[in-house]
């Protein structure tokens, strides 16, 4: 007896040859970079909970470093991806915001009650604005600068600060009547200026992919050398240097009559004039 085949109409056909959807995955090589910064922020607040302000200052320098690598891998490796930059975002927010902010209140600010706490709530808020600031203007600033001070280097100037402070002996800063409050201007200009539109330069314009003269490796040998010599005096002053740098220019464009917004005339490459 010959057992009839199965019939099968074209809809049926067509709904078992249609490829299933792959499913949508993430990039592991720079988000994990990412995640270092985000667990190098952690660190911080957890050290500073614990009255162990140097090491808090090395985790926020640590999440530092890592932030301003793993944009660069994901473009060296071309891994870029919205979850990435969300992801970056709010490490950034964690690390370069709320966590320099809850130490530098931890370190010296509670002594002042409610003006300590607002002055580090207005570096937090201001660490945020910058961030929504820069996610939204991404496409029409200038690349060559950043449009006020940026979180990564905010947090080092704050947080070097109290690394040369805590290394020079100065512990219960929060109980001292004169420190606090140098403390609270710092803590007000790194969050002020990071909602100013300053520009600073982001060193975007600046590729690897280039040959250098041999000079430039001798002068990097140099710089690492020299940080090795005092990591939190020499920190300190590169980024005091650099938050002061934006105004300089500033300063320095406006006496000159150039111009000094960063918001660019042209969105294509970072060569073009985009200051005007």
């Amino acid at each position: 007896m010959n057992t009839p085949e199965p019939e099968f109409d074209d809809d049926d056909a067509e709904v078992t040859l249609t490829p299933r959807k792959r499913r949508k995955g993430i990039y592991i090589l720079p988000n994990l970079f990412t995640l270092g910064a985000l667990f190098g922020g952690f660190y911080a607040i957890v050290m500073a909970m614990n009255g162990r302000f140097e090491n808090a200052c090395i985790g926020i320098f640590c999440a530092a470093v890592l932030d301003s690598l793993d944009g660069r891998v994901a473009r060296m490796t071309n891994t870029q991806s919205a979850f990435g930059e969300q992801m970056d975002s709010l490490s950034d927010m964690v690390s370069f915001g709320a966590a320099p902010g809850l130490i530098v209140y931890e370190w010296a600010l509670k002594g002042l009650g409610k003006a300590g706490w607002i002055a580090a709530f207005v570096y937090c808020a201001c660490a945020a604005l910058r961030l929504a600031r820069f996610n939204t203007n991404i496409g029409i600033v200038d690349k060559r600068f950043f449009q006020g001070l940026p979180s990564p280097a905010a947090a080092a100037l704050v947080i070097g600060y109290i690394w040369v402070m805590d290394d020079a002996g100065y512990r219960a800063v929060s109980t001292l009547s004169v420190w606090p409050w140098i403390t609270f201007a710092v803590t007000l200009y790194a969050g002020l200026t990071m909602v100013t539109n300053v520009p600073f330069w982001s060193f975007k314009d600046v590729s690897m992919k280039r040959s250098v003269p041999f000079i430039v490796i001798v002068a990097i040998a140099l710089g690492i050398a020299i940080v090795t010599i005092h990591p939190p005096i020499v920190l300190f002053a590169v980024f005091c240097v650099y938050g002061l740098s934006g105004y300089v220019v500033y300063g320095w464009r406006k006496s000159k009559g150039k111009p000094v917004s960063v918001i660019a005339t042209s969105t294509d490459e970072p060569d073009e004039r985009g200051l005007h």
